[in-house]
C-alpha cells in the first residue's frame, strides 16, 4: 500500500468479503490484492468476487492475491512440499529475461498445466524449482506475481510491477 500511495495514490482498504459489486461502486481505477496466510482455494467466495472485477477493471495481485487470481482465471493450486520462504529467491521474468531476487512467504503455488495458455501469459518462473511466479491475461489488464515486489531484497528490486498497474 505504501508503494501505491507513493506513486500518488488514493488508496482505500476493503475487507476480504467485500462482494465485486461493492468494489465497483467505489469507482476504483484498479484493484490491488495483497498477500496474506494459508490455502487460496479455502477463499472460494473471494476467487467468484475477482470473477465479477476481470475485464471490468485492471487487477494487481501478489503472493496470495496471485495465487486467488490464477484460480479465478480457472487454475488450480498445489501445496509445495516446502514452500518458498525467505529473501533470496531468483525469479526469471520471461518477457525481459531479467532476474530479480525476490522476497517470499508461501506455502502453495498456481499449477502451470491448470492454465489456460490462450488466455494467460505465463510472466515469471523461479529458477530454484520451476514453479510459477506470474501470469498476465493476454486480453485484459490483469496480472500478478507470487513473491513480494514491495519486499526489494535484491539490487534490482522488481518494483517496477507497481508503476506497470498504475500505467493500466
Amino acid at each position: 500500500l505504501r508503494h501505491l500511495a507513493a506513486r500518488g495514490c488514493k488508496v482505500e482498504v476493503v475487507p476480504y468479503w467485500t462482494t465485486a459489486e461493492a468494489i465497483l461502486s467505489l469507482k476504483p481505477d484498479g484493484v490491488f490484492l495483497s498477500n496474506g496466510p494459508g490455502d487460496p482455494a479455502a477463499v472460494a467466495y473471494v476467487v467468484e468476487t475477482l470473477r465479477g472485477l476481470i475485464g471490468v477493471v485492471p487487477i494487481f495481485g501478489i503472493c496470495l492475491g496471485h495465487q486467488m487470481l490464477g484460480l479465478a482465471l480457472g487454475g488450480k493450486t498445489f501445496k509445495l512440499k516446502f514452500g518458498h520462504h525467505g529473501g533470496n529467491h531468483p525469479v526469471k521474468d520471461l518477457r525481459t529475461a531479467k532476474v530479480s531476487i525476490t522476497a517470499q512467504n508461501h506455502g502453495y503455488c498456481v499449477d502451470i498445466a491448470t492454465l489456460n495458455k490462450k488466455e494467460v501469459e505465463l510472466t515469471h518462473m523461479n529458477l530454484n524449482d520451476n514453479t510459477l511466479e506470474g501470469i498476465r491475461h493476454k486480453k485484459f489488464p490483469v496480472f500478478s506475481v507470487q513473491y513480494h515486489p514491495e519486499a526489494g531484497p535484491g539490487p534490482n528490486d522488481p518494483t517496477y510491477l507497481f508503476d506497470d498497474f498504475i500505467g493500466l
